[in-house]
């Protein structure tokens, strides 16, 4: 772990705000602001409970493994990267493995899981496969990837660093970055504006779900989302009513 590792801790406010908002909205928020490449590619929620991930990112990067480094007895080191963030990452965050986006092996399984929810981490991310995946299924803890993937780690995936940016699914993460994950996916939104983010959307859940109502309603799409003048007026009047 080096010195990267510090990160501001976000109000407990914002993520209860973002805990009511989806991905969805979220995506487009981050579209205004301007930044595009936030949703983690080819990765989807395991549960098979509807269990809503939201919590700040603590890393681990792999990169390709060797054969020489990559035994099963690299497991009895107590500093191997994989099992010391296992060990580290403090209640309320999320694990994020940066796997480069290699699904052929796994980058956890059900002991490791089993651990995580144990200290209470908000959940588990990885851009790679996970192995017992029918036992992760069935498990509380948020747990996002790729696939099942029975192989261990170790047959393509050498743990390095803690605590440094990534890159999980084609999306840059850094440490304390803020993720959402949901029945979409998972987003990423960068700590510095995930305040902001989430009083943003929360104001964008409510317009749409009165649109929503509208829709079902009968009403045309066109002028009701995006709102023209007219639309938009009556939607104030139904706030203030």
């Amino acid at each position: 772990m080096s010195e990267a590792s510090s990160f501001v801790k976000i109000d407990e406010s914002v993520l209860e705000r973002l805990r009511n908002v989806s991905t969805a909205t979220l995506h487009t928020a981050l579209f205004k602001r301007g930044l595009r490449n936030t949703f983690i590619q080819g990765v989807s929620r395991v549960n098979q409970k509807k269990v809503k991930m939201v919590g700040q990112a603590f890393t681990l990067r792999y990169i390709p493994a060797r054969e020489d480094l990559d035994t099963v007895s690299a497991f009895k080191d107590p500093e191997h990267p994989q099992r010391l963030a296992v060990e580290s990452v403090p209640a309320g965050m999320i694990l994020v493995s940066d796997c480069r986006q290699d699904a052929s092996a796994a980058s956890a399984g059900s002991i490791l899981l089993s651990r995580l929810e144990y200290r209470e981490c908000a959940g588990f991310v990885s851009d790679a496969g996970i192995r017992d995946f029918e036992h992760a299924s069935e498990m509380d803890l948020p747990i996002f990837c790729a696939k099942p993937s029975a192989p261990t780690n170790l047959t393509k995936h050498h743990g390095v660093d803690l605590q440094l940016p990534v890159g999980c699914g084609g999306v840059a993460v850094y440490p304390g970055d803020v993720l959402v994950g949901d029945g979409d996916g998972v987003i990423v939104i960068p700590v510095e504006i995930a305040d902001e983010i989430s009083q943003e959307a929360i104001k964008m859940e409510q317009f749409e779900d009165y649109v929503i109502e509208q829709v079902q309603a009968g009403a045309k799409v066109i002028g009701l989302y995006p709102p023209n003048d007219e639309s938009l007026a009556k939607y104030n009047e139904h706030m203030n009513g």
